[in-house]
């Protein structure tokens, strides 16, 4: 299995950041062939999704993270910034794991998907995310 790390700066707020450029990165310097990428993030407050962006799919997702995770006093996790208890959900929606077919080299994406990470944590503007291939 060829494996490597790299850090995301997601800054001070919310962001959807696509990965889908250091995946192709990633895959083309494991000389990957046909097989399994593993995109993991080893956090308890970042997920990971397949998602269209530059269309506005991006915000309406953070929009409606927003609306489903409110960043209020409601939650029982409070140490940090204010809400920061629904970043600690945000994994169980959005998972801190992707798992994307690879043939002859290259992601099976669908025309309109990319690989992103999904950030909601203010506290914490720096990310690591973790690429795995497993030879087919």
């Amino acid at each position: 299995m060829h494996s490597a790390e790299i850090v995301i700066r997601t800054g001070a707020r919310a962001v959807v950041h696509d990965l889908t450029d250091e995946c192709r990165r990633f895959l083309a310097d494991a000389k990957a062939a046909d097989g399994l990428l593993h995109v993991w993030v080893p956090h308890a407050t970042a997920g990971l999704a397949v998602i269209e962006t530059g269309a506005g799919s991006d915000d309406d997702l953070l929009t409606a993270l927003g609306d489903l995770l409110p960043a209020d006093d409601r939650w029982h996790h409070r140490h940090g910034s204010a809400g920061h208890g629904r970043d600690h959900v945000l994994p169980a929606f959005l998972p801190p794991y992707a798992s994307i077919p690879v043939l002859r080299g290259r992601m099976t994406l669908g025309t309109w998907q990319s690989v992103c990470l999904v950030d909601t944590n203010v506290d914490n503007p720096q990310r690591t995310v973790r690429f795995s291939y497993l030879a087919g």
